[in-house]
């Protein structure tokens, strides 16, 4: 039986469906232009993850897709259980140890600016300390990672607000972890994000 690797990276994503991915950006710019922009940020999640030697789960929000850019033999297939964000973050992790991982990290596919250093950095800071968070501009995290299973992180979040971030550092400091934070780095969810970003050079 072949050995479990000692780093999974897990990987959430949205189907990519017209008029249920980034909404908040859509009511500015349309439901097509949306997805465009979502398809973008897929592509260039699945460049940052694709070289990395790290075992990889993609996390689908509805339904799991077969035939995409995930191809099956890099990236476990895994479907999103729970109610809200927090929930199914938190089931993710706990399968991941369950299965015998020993650091594991997590990110979106909003963050334009991810690229593999910062992943590798990301497992890197895990062999010395319990947490590894990635805090983007709007107040939330477009990382979080951990050497074992700290459920806690994830109880009380207002979650889709400004404080995510702050909140996660509060549970991490009251449950007494070791935390390395890395760089800053901006999500794409409102037309606002998108202005400041040099990720699409023809936005109009």
């Amino acid at each position: 039986m072949e050995s479990t690797p000692e780093e999974l990276l897990l990987i959430f994503i949205k189907n990519p469906q017209l008029g249920k991915v980034k909404t908040r950006l859509a009511a500015s710019i349309g439901d097509q232009k949306a997805l465009e922009v979502y398809r973008k940020l897929l592509s260039k999640t699945h460049q940052a993850t694709s070289s990395l030697s790290c075992a990889r789960q993609v996390w689908y929000s509805n339904f799991i897709e077969e035939d995409d850019r995930w191809a099956s033999r890099d990236y476990k297939k895994c479907l999103q259980q729970g109610n809200d964000l927090g929930d199914r973050m938190k089931e993710a992790f706990r399968q991941a140890f369950e299965d015998g991982y020993q650091r594991v990290v997590i990110i979106g596919s909003d963050c334009p600016d991810i690229n593999s250093e910062i992943l590798k950095q990301a497992f890197t800071e895990l062999n010395q300390r319990d947490v590894v968070i990635g805090p983007s501009r709007d107040g939330g995290y477009y990382l979080l990672g951990m050497s074992s299973f700290y459920g806690g992180l994830f109880d009380g979040i207002e979650w889709s607000t400004p404080s995510v971030f702050k909140q996660t550092k509060a549970q991490i400091k009251q449950l007494g972890l070791t935390c390395d934070t890395l760089p800053m780095l901006n999500d794409i969810d409102t037309v606002e994000d998108l202005n400041q970003s040099d990720f699409i050079p023809n936005r109009s």
